[in-house]
């Protein structure tokens, strides 16, 4: 979590000081801010994102119990992401204008509360619902989140910040699968184990909604856990950034739309996330189905799938900023993804090998956003890359449910699993080819020695 200058960055003096005259190390306070911010941010995604997804691990076991139709559970998957869209701009707003911790703390509690609620569905329409109603309960709170890290920390460092936070959906899977495997042999209360996955896996979110309004600072003149100095020297810092970002102008959306590489961002990322998601959502399904295991063998392979997304985005990070290559990072990684895919949809193999091939994938299909979450600023004026972020994002989500509805569609029309998961490996193969046209001004690596000029 330790958040220093960015390679290549122009040297800063050891201490700097603030209005007052004393002294500041802008590192030591970089680290203090790191600490006390990153680690219950991250922690509040791991939640948000079990709270998403685990709704296809207790998928294995709804199905038998309630008889849903693969078509039912894909519209289901995707209806979420309908309901996040709801909220989602005005969520990053009122973490500008009102309070972060207020509005986070209201967003844990009630999809906590609606997580819950999902064990008492008996009915397709209760059950998309109940999705919907999930996903705008959970709406604004990653937008919000980026505005949060406006408030503590600078442009150089966020990228880092935001990077560590992507950490999170590969962790949050690969411990969330074999968590759900061992709640779903509970029987308490003469209640299925599938319903308790989404009360027990609820309520934290609800204790952690409360914990947030006591533990989550809005901003730096707000925080006693800083000194004076530390405040001072902080605001001035931020406001200062905001004041240049200022006079450089907006964009208007229009502006922002009539820009080629936002339309190639935006699509690339559409094609990827319909692939993405529906990997994220349908790969218990897909393992039980090419391997034939039990549900808690199939929980626990799909652990280690997520555990190697780990590793990606921690190689991808590292890898893109040694480097200062952001695009070929995102395609080639992407490519990776679809030629892994498309291995593990060969039949005739060992089990063995179609897991290695999905292990693989779950390493490049989570080495990819990393990188790609840079290409705005990296392409795009400032003004325009702040409108172009928000209109990116839209059309990630909407892929959600594009993605996971048409794999429902094909499960319920005959397709198999090894058809599924060719069809994802072509969603990642046109993403790639829609970033491999992005114009990236060329960028100079952050080993150079003349990075820094």
């Amino acid at each position: 979590m330790n958040v220093s200058p960015m390679p290549g960055s122009p040297a800063e003096p050891s201490q700097l000081s603030d209005l007052s005259g004393t002294a500041v190390s802008p590192d030591d306070l970089r680290r203090k801010v790191a600490w006390r911010v990153l680690p219950f941010v991250f922690l509040l995604y791991i939640v948000a994102y079990l709270d998403r997804a685990n709704v296809g691990f207790a998928k294995l076991a709804m199905a038998d119990d309630l008889k849903f139709s693969e078509a039912v559970f894909g519209f289901g998957f995707g209806i979420f992401f309908i309901g996040y869209l709801v909220l989602e701009i005005p969520g990053a707003l009122l973490v500008e204008h009102w309070s972060a911790r207020k509005w986070f703390a209201r967003i844990l509690i009630s999809w906590g509360v609606c997580s819950a609620l999902t064990a008492l569905v008996h009915t397709p329409m209760q059950f998309y619902v109940a999705r919907f109603v999930l996903g705008v309960a959970e709406a604004g709170f990653f937008p919000g989140i980026i505005v949060y890290f406006t408030h503590w920390f600078a442009s150089r460092d966020r990228a880092r910040a935001l990077s560590g936070l992507v950490m999170a959906v590969p962790f949050s899977l690969a411990l969330g699968a074999p968590a759900s495997g061992m709640i779903l042999k509970l029987n308490w209360l003469a209640l299925p184990g599938w319903k308790w996955v989404f009360i027990l896996e609820g309520l934290p979110a609800v204790a952690l909604g409360v914990v947030t309004l006591f533990y989550l600072t809005d901003r730096p003149s707000d925080a006693k856990w800083l000194t004076p100095a530390e405040r001072d020297w902080l605001d001035a810092t931020l406001a200062a950034e905001a004041h240049a970002k200022e006079a450089a102008g907006v964009a208007t959306i229009w502006q922002t739309l009539r820009q080629r590489n936002v339309w190639l961002l935006a699509l690339g990322i559409f094609a990827t996330n319909t692939g993405g998601y529906a990997f994220t959502f349908w790969l218990p399904t897909a393992v039980k189905g090419v391997s034939g295991g039990t549900m808690s063998d199939v929980l626990l392979w799909s652990g280690l799938i997520y555990a190697c997304g780990l590793v990606g985005v921690y190689f991808s990070g590292q890898s893109s900023d040694r480097t200062g290559d952001r695009k070929w990072h995102c395609v080639a990684s992407q490519v990776f993804t679809a030629i892994f895919l498309a291995a593990s949809a060969a039949p005739g193999q060992p089990v063995w090998l179609v897991l290695f091939w999905l292990c693989l994938t779950g390493f490049t299909a989570y080495f990819w956003p990393s990188p790609f979450w840079v290409l705005p600023t990296l392409t795009l004026t400032a003004s325009a890359a702040a409108v172009a972020i928000g209109f990116i994002n839209m059309l990630a989500n909407l892929a959600g449910f594009l993605g996971n509805r048409n794999v429902g569609w094909l499960k319920t029309h005959g397709f198999g699993d090894r058809a599924c998961l060719l069809m994802l490996a072509v969603c990642f193969l046109i993403g790639a080819g829609f970033i491999a046209c992005v114009r990236v001004p060329k960028q100079i690596p952050s080993n150079s020695p003349d990075s820094s000029t």
